[in-house]
């Protein structure tokens, strides 16, 4: 059984895992984090969306072992240790960028990336960005108002 040494959430891990296992298996049922969703197991919803090595990716549809070496945040690991809300985060809440929270975690991981490689991010781009993750709640009107906030809060 294969080896994957990962840095999750800024710590450390070492797990053996079968060489089918899909990250989002791993996560969730292996190391308990369960904020990484699986709505879809297909790659349309964006639910398991984490980071990898910095950018976002589903994780429904890579193997754990291809994650061998590197670098993963999950939705647990983007508050500051003393529980800071992610400004991210921290916009969701403000402007009720949620209904259920179903797709709440692969939207904050996918706008989180946005927020850093686009600060300036017209409403049209935003919208672009988010078509690989679904909410079927809200209607996206709040979820891009808190990506324009939190964007916003980072250039300030």
């Amino acid at each position: 059984m294969p080896s994957v040494n990962l840095r999750l959430n800024g710590a450390s891990v070492r797990v053996d895992v079968e060489s089918r296992t899909l990250l989002v298996e791993l996560l969730r049922e292996r190391l308990g984090l369960t904020g990484t969703h699986v709505g879809c197991d297909t790659s349309q919803c964006g639910a398991c969306t984490v980071h990898l090595d910095g950018r976002s990716v589903k994780s429904c549809t890579m193997l754990a072992v291809e994650a061998d070496g590197c670098e993963i945040t999950t939705i647990e690991g983007m508050a500051a240790a003393d529980g800071t809300l992610h400004p991210v985060q921290a916009a969701f809440k403000e402007h009720h960028g949620l209904q259920c929270g179903f797709c709440t975690s692969g939207m904050v991981m996918s706008s989180a990336e946005l927020v850093k490689r686009n600060p300036g991010a017209s409403e049209a781009e935003i919208r672009a960005w988010l078509e690989g993750n679904f909410c079927r709640c809200t209607g996206y009107h709040n979820i891009v108002k808190a990506v324009q906030a939190a964007a916003s809060a980072g250039r300030s």
